[in-house]
């Protein structure tokens, strides 16, 4: 005999299905819930690393970030260097900075007695091909993180930097925005001069403090002596004011006649 079979109950079947819907309906809604969530954080990263981007009305890598580095508004990816370790360990090749590092050092000692902070930042604060720059004004100088990978970058930026903290120190004193030649224009090598006359042609008022800086930046141990004078207050005994710069430190009462 054969065996019967029911018949399936349709409703019932029905019924089932739409169980089904509403719990996998269920389960979506709370997989679309957790995905907006993680995307939410995503979405707040930006802002919670850029906090002062809305300080930057030009986008970055334009002279408008660089200002806002350099008021210090922008701290974002902008280290304080306290020795060359806080460079080199940024780079694979960090064993090639260390035939430098008693001159970066020496150069680092002296700029935190006169009160400069050296700070490696970003590339993104820097219009695009500066290496570096001091701040006459903050007394800070910058070093861009993309180029800091070459030692021998890294000392030409910080012995030229360097050589302009000196000659803010050569005007007086490094907390006003003047800066002084160091040394008789006339004493920079030729090679210097040519070089920074056609580099700065569209800026011939920067001539006369650059000539000096970009020789210093290619002179092992120029920029470091002439910090350690600065920090010692024997600037002007080591290097002798030029007459105009001499007429100005007697004016504002730096030196005697």
């Amino acid at each position: 005999m054969a065996e019967s079979v029911d018949a399936p109950d349709l409703k019932s079947v029905e019924s089932n299905l739409v169980g089904v819907q509403v719990s996998l309906l269920a389960f979506f809604k709370t997989l679309m819930k957790k995905l907006l969530a993680a995307l939410g954080v995503f979405t707040l990263l930006p802002a919670i690393v850029l906090a002062n981007e809305d300080k930057i009305t030009k986008g970055f890598y334009t002279m408008d970030s660089m200002g806002c580095m350099l008021l210090r508004e922008c701290t974002e990816g902008v280290d304080e260097v306290y020795s060359l370790l806080d460079i080199s360990h940024n780079y694979e090749n960090w064993e090639k900075f260390t035939p430098f590092t008693t001159e970066f050092n020496d150069m680092l000692v002296s700029l935190n007695r006169i009160g400069v902070g050296v700070y490696l930042a970003d590339e993104r604060y820097f219009p695009v091909g500066h290496r570096g720059v001091y701040h006459t004004v903050s007394n800070n100088f910058y070093l861009n993180k993309a180029f800091m990978g070459r030692p021998n970058v890294l000392m030409s930026v910080m012995r030229h930097e360097g050589w302009h903290a000196a000659q803010d120190c050569m005007a007086g004193t490094i907390d006003n925005s003047m800066i002084a030649i160091i040394l008789p224009e006339d004493s920079v090598p030729p090679l210097w001069q040519e070089l920074v006359e056609s580099t700065y042609k569209d800026m011939p008022d920067a001539i006369p403090w650059e000539k000096e800086a970009t020789w210093a930046g290619k002179t092992e141990g120029m920029t470091m002596n002439a910090l350690r004078a600065c920090a010692v207050g024997e600037m002007w005994k080591v290097y002798p004011p030029t007459p105009m710069t001499e007429e100005w430190l007697i004016q504002k009462g730096f030196i005697s006649e």
